[in-house]
């Protein structure tokens, strides 16, 4: 299959880049102040220090257009900054989400799985700086070294980033080009053929360095092959991250930024079968923990492009405006058969459901913000407000077959070659064309009521329209065309309060609203047909953050309650149709403490609870009222540990436990808790170069990361080393 870029793609692309500077050069035009001198910024890889206290005090666009920091927001922030990824090893964006109280997450190639207070799926908002393209598969777990940090909001928050958002947002944020030096790269080696190779470097490559006049250049690429330890797996994948940020002057600067993901999995794993009886507490079979019943020839592989044209223009001290103008365009393709399940006696696994299909997905926007720093009746008042459009299409191209392809032998079996199985041939067929177009109003602000009490609230209006077109057989049940359109307005009130230097507590009430059946981008005409409004969701938040202990430590503290209504569940007088009843709640409890007791010692920890539940939904002609949804365990915990024994050399441990998930709707499988434990060793041997050493599921403990009819299994135990370079 060709993921070769076509022509009308790099017209696409090319055409961008010429509205986006069109857009803004004009702008620049019309000022006159100069741009300021920034000091060089310059980075060592030297072992990790100082990531013990939570991260409250930088400022986070995901969670506000204001430039809030965490502490002055009342919901729960987290920021996952580069140092802290680096000092745990994460590898990939999924692993840097266990920073996040309660977040658990799994990569099988056709569902990628993000659960986050109790939600999943279009009830959770995934942001690419800042951009949300309304598609799961497009979260796919990424090689760290291009992102510079990731970031989540908790709970409703459709009022900052549009429909979805009813568990929480998370924004995953590329490395972009700074005003200053940066030589980086890395080398790893790992277990199971593991290899990897990273570069970076960023430059000033035009003018003397005191602002107007002055362009710096970045570039990040990444590069890793091997590393899977399921039989027959071969993923490959290469990040590219291109920025290019240019001084005008008379406060004016412009950001051009590209991306670039290829992502190659030959003969991909998407499941472990489960032993029978398939009740209670589940279990595999030990010998078949590695082994891959895929076609010979099974594939999934993706390429991405992202770019994006950001104007930034400083009217005032006090009032500023940005212009984000962005192109994403994916291609992703399938080839596999995808089911394995034992027979009645448990000899022998049974090899179903074949999928050829292809993923066209192109999303256009343009979003134009400002900010602005005054007064209202005499008492400080941010502001900020945006007009947001996008235009999101999506074709798929399916063709599957949910027929046996073969039984073999649970260990010693050969597969076939996809297009040897009767029924799938080379070539891809479209089924319908998604097109999703977006128009939004929004306005945030920050009120400070007194010295010590801060009113934040937003607003948000969209209007969204979906409009499909069939591209096959016209049925009563797929017409040729049909439309939809959706007004949600979601928003936020929420009050902090300090109580003491460096403490304070928080309430707030927020809204959200997410499709009802699905993501909009890929919904099919029996999914909308009958559902004219999108789902609600409220929150209720209270919490508190504080610095303790001399302001060694510091810790974050919140319970809530949300709840999401207006769910297409079945008929109950009629399992045919769906009716717009359904509801589904989550309470819980989470809390974040960092310590840095010493310069050696670094402790960072979270824990979260969380009992959801269906209120009202039907399944199969049965309630579920009262049962929790599949793959979300009531506890998750982790903890880091670090200590260093010299400037030089700095060992690590961190620990993982999940709480029990149910496989099923109505609660009667589960797969139990787990814990999984990981060492590091970072060693500086001269300035600017060390050597990083990890082992990873120390106990080699066997676990489900996604449970259903199969279970998709975690890593084992697995090792390996990284050379870092600074120069």
């Amino acid at each position: 299959m060709n993921l070769a870029t076509p022509p009308f793609r790099r017209c696409a692309l090319t055409a961008g880049l010429f509205v986006a500077f069109g857009t803004v050069a004009p702008l620049a035009v019309a000022q006159t102040e100069s741009s300021p001198t920034l000091p060089t910024v310059e980075v060592n890889a030297t072992a990790p220090s100082g990531t013990g206290r939570l991260n409250l005090d930088t400022p986070s666009d995901t969670a506000s257009r204001l430039g809030l920091t965490p502490r002055q927001t009342p919901a729960t922030v987290t920021i996952v900054d580069r140092a802290t990824i680096e000092a745990r090893g994460a590898q990939n964006t999924q692993e840097v989400l266990r920073a996040i109280p309660g977040v658990t997450a799994h990569d099988a190639p056709g569902n990628i799985g993000v659960f986050y207070r109790g939600f999943t799926g279009a009830s959770l908002t995934q942001l690419f700086n800042g951009i949300n393209v309304q598609y799961m598969i497009a979260a796919r777990p990424v090689d760290t070294w291009i992102y510079d940090r990731v970031e989540a909001i908790g709970g409703a928050s459709s009022f900052l980033s549009g429909a979805g958002g009813v568990g929480g947002t998370i924004n995953y944020i590329t490395k972009v080009v700074e005003r200053g030096t940066i030589s980086e790269a890395q080398v790893r080696l790992g277990t199971e053929g593991l290899k990897e190779a990273s570069f970076g470097l960023n430059r000033r490559i035009a003018g003397d360095g005191t602002g107007a006049g002055d362009h710096y250049a970045r570039i990040d690429l990444n590069h890793r092959e091997g590393g899977s330890w399921i039989e027959g797996t071969r993923p490959k994948a290469t990040q590219l991250a291109l920025s290019l940020l240019s001084d005008f002057g008379g406060g004016f600067s412009h950001t051009l930024a590209y991306e670039f993901q290829d992502e190659k999995v030959d003969r991909p794993y998407w499941g472990t079968p489960l032993l029978n009886p398939a009740t209670g507490t589940l279990r595999i079979d030990e010998g078949t923990r590695f082994k891959n019943y895929n076609s010979a020839d099974g594939l999934y592989a993706q390429r991405i492009h992202w770019l994006r044209s950001i104007a930034d223009v400083r009217l005032s001290d006090s009032t500023q405006l940005k212009n984000t103008f962005y192109v994403y365009d994916a291609l992703r393709d399938y080839r596999n058969v995808e089911v394995y399940r034992f027979n009645a006696a448990n000899t022998a696994v049974i090899r179903s459901d074949t999928l050829l299909q292809r993923h066209d997905h192109k999303v256009i926007g343009d979003r134009i913000e400002a900010t602005h720093q005054g007064r209202l009746g005499g008492l400080r008042s941010d502001w900020a407000f945006g007009l947001d459009f996008s235009v999101n299409k999506q074709t798929r191209f399916p063709n599957s077959l949910s027929t046996v392809v073969s039984t073999v032998n649970p260990y010693n079996f050969t597969t076939e070659n996809f297009f040897s199985i009767p029924g799938m041939t080379p070539g891809f067929s479209p089924d319908r064309d998604n097109r999703v177009t977006t128009v939004a109003l929004y306005t945030e602000n920050k009120t400070q009521l007194s010295p010590v009490l801060s009113l934040v609230t937003a607003l948000r209006h969209e209007r969204i329209d979906l409009d499909l077109t069939n591209r096959r057989a016209v049925t009563a049940a797929n017409p040729a065309s049909f439309e939809r359109a959706y007004n949600p307005t979601t928003g936020r009130i929420g009050l902090v309060l300090d109580v003491a230097p460096g403490a304070n507590v928080y309430a707030q009430y927020a809204t959200a609203a997410d499709p009802p059946a699905g993501v909009l981008s890929t919904a099919s005409f029996a999914n909308v047909k009958d559902n004219s409004e999108l789902t609600t969701g409220r929150q209720i938040e209270v919490g508190t953050k504080m610095d303790f202990w001399d302001k060694k430590g510091n810790l974050t503290l919140s319970a809530y309650h949300i709840s999401r209504k207006n769910i297409a569940t079945q008929d109950p007088n009629n399992t045919a149709l769906t009716v717009l009843v359904g509801e589904q709640s989550a309470k819980g409890v989470e809390l974040s403490v960092g310590l840095q007791p010493t310069k050696q010692w670094s402790i960072q920890g979270n824990l979260a609870y969380v009992d959801a539940q269906y209120e009202n939904f039907r399944q199969g002609g049965i309630s579920l009222a009262g049962k929790t949804p599949t793959n979300t365990p009531s506890t998750v915990a982790n903890l880091w540990v670090s200590y260093a024994f010299t400037p030089k050399l700095q060992a690590s441990v961190g620990l993982r436990h999940v709480g029990k998930v149910y496989a099923d709707a109505a609660n009667t499988q589960q797969w139990p808790s787990y814990t999984l434990a990981d060492l590091g060793l970072i060693y500086q041997f001269k300035p600017g170069m060390s050597i990083v050493a990890r082992l990873r599921n120390v106990t080699d403990r066997v676990y489900a990361a996604n449970i259903g009819t199969m279970a998709y299994l975690g890593a084992p135990r697995t090792a390996d080393v990284a050379l870092r370079v600074a120069f």
